[in-house]
C-alpha cells in the first residue's frame, strides 16, 4: 500500500488506521537509503507451521505472569513495520507482530497484541501484559526496571522534507523543530541537543503520543525534521512519494529487546530460547525479510546482554 503525501494528516487523525509511515528497526550498515526498501505489505507472515516445543512450553507455563494459555505483548501500533494496522484499522500487522505469533506459537500459547502507548509499555510488564515487544531499545535506565531477550539492532536516522528546505545539518540542529515520539531514545537524544542550544537558537523538541504523529508533523511542516529508528525513518520515506528524505546517516546503532518482567527467569529463559530456536532454524530471518528489515537481524539471543551496541 502505497500513501501519498496528501493522505499524512488525514489519516494521522485516526490511530486505528495509521499510516505505514512510523517503523522500527535498524540497519548496521550505515546506510539510511537501504532502510527505504522496505516492502509495501500489509500481510503478515505465515507462522502456523510452527510446531510447539513441548519443553520450552512447560517452562513458560512455571513463569510468574503467564496464565490461561495465553501471552499478552504490548505494542504501539503505529510503528511500521515493526507494529501497525493493516488497512482494515484493525488488525496488528508487522514483524514484532510476526515475532511475537512465533514465540506464541514455539509455546505453545495463543498470542494476544495488546495496543498501547510506547511510553506505558515498561511500567505495565508483568501486570497488564506479560511481555513488551515494540522496537524498544535496550538501555541501562530500563534493565532497572525490567529484564529484556534481545533479538534486534537498531539505529536512528533524521527525516526531513524533500530537498532539505531547512538546510539543516545533524552536527547542529539548534533551531530546528525536532518531532519525535515520547519515552523513545529519540526523545532523550533530542532534549539533549536543545539542552546546549544557546538561549537565542533553542531546538524545539517536540513530542508525540504516536511515532506516526512525529511523522506528519514534518510531512505538513509543523516540525522541520523528526528523528526515529532508522527501519521507521526509512518506511516513512519509501511510502511517501518522495515527499521525505533522510538526512545523514544511521546513527546510535544499539539492540533492541523483548521486556519481561524483572526478575520472571523461568520466562527470560523460555523466551530466550524460543527466540534462539526460531534463529537457528531460519524461522526469524524469514520473517524479517518478508518485511525487508534483515539488515539489523541478530544471531543470538541473549537475556539482559552486557554489550548494547
Amino acid at each position: 500500500m502505497s500513501l501519498k503525501f496528501k493522505s499524512f494528516a488525514a489519516l494521522a487523525l485516526s490511530a486505528a488506521m495509521m499510516f505505514s509511515v512510523a517503523a522500527c528497526g535498524t540497519t548496521d550498515s550505515g546506510d539510511a537509503k537501504s532502510e527505504s526498501k522496505a516492502k509495501n505489505t500489509t500481510v503478515g507472515y505465515d507462522v502456523s507451521t510452527i510446531k510447539k516445543d513441548d519443553e520450552l512450553a512447560k517452562l513458560a507455563a512455571s513463569a510468574k505472569t503467564v496464565k490461561s494459555g495465553e501471552l499478552s505483548v504490548g505494542m504501539e501500533l503505529s510503528y511500521a513495520p515493526a507494529e501497525f494496522y493493516a488497512e482494515d484499522g484493525k488488525t496488528p500487522v508487522g514483524y514484532d507482530v510476526d515475532m511475537s505469533k512465533a514465540i506464541a506459537q514455539t509455546l505453545g500459547l495463543k498470542p494476544k497484541i495488546v495496543s498501547s502507548m510506547f511510553d506505558t509499555i515498561v511500567p505495565s510488564i508483568g501486570s497488564k501484559y506479560d511481555l513488551g515487544i515494540t522496537a524498544m531499545t535496550i538501555t541501562e535506565e530500563r534493565l532497572q526496571s525490567v529484564d529484556f531477550v534481545s533479538y534486534y539492532r537498531a539505529g536512528s536516522t533524521w527525516a526531513v522534507q524533500k530537498g532539505n528546505p531547512k538546510k539543516l545539518d545533524t552536527s547542529d540542529m539548534c533551531g530546528a523543530k525536532i518531532a519525535v515520539q515520547t519515552g523513545t531514545v529519540q526523545e532523550d537524544e533530542a532534549n539533549k541537543i536543545a539542552k546546549g542550544c544557546k538561549a537565542d537558537n533553542k531546538a524545539e523538541v517536540m513530542s508525540y503520543k504516536r511515532q506516526a504523529e512525529a511523522a506528519t508533523a514534518v510531512a505538513t511542516g509543523k516540525a522541520d525534521v523528526f528523528y526515529a529508528d532508522s527501519p521507521v525513518a526509512g518506511y516513512a520515506i519509501s511510502q511517501t512519494d518522495g515527499q521525505l528524505e533522510a538526512l545523514g546517516d544511521v546513527e546510535g546503532v544499539a539492540k533492541q529487546g523483548i521486556a519481561i518482567k524483572k526478575g520472571d527467569q523461568q520466562l527470560d529463559e523460555a523466551v530466550q530460547k524460543a527466540v534462539q530456536k526460531l534463529m537457528d532454524d531460519g524461522t526469524y530471518m524469514k520473517i524479517l525479510k518478508h518485511w525487508g528489515v534483515e539488515s539489523g537481524a541478530l544471531d543470538k539471543a541473549e537475556i539482559n546482554p552486557t554489550d548494547l551496541d
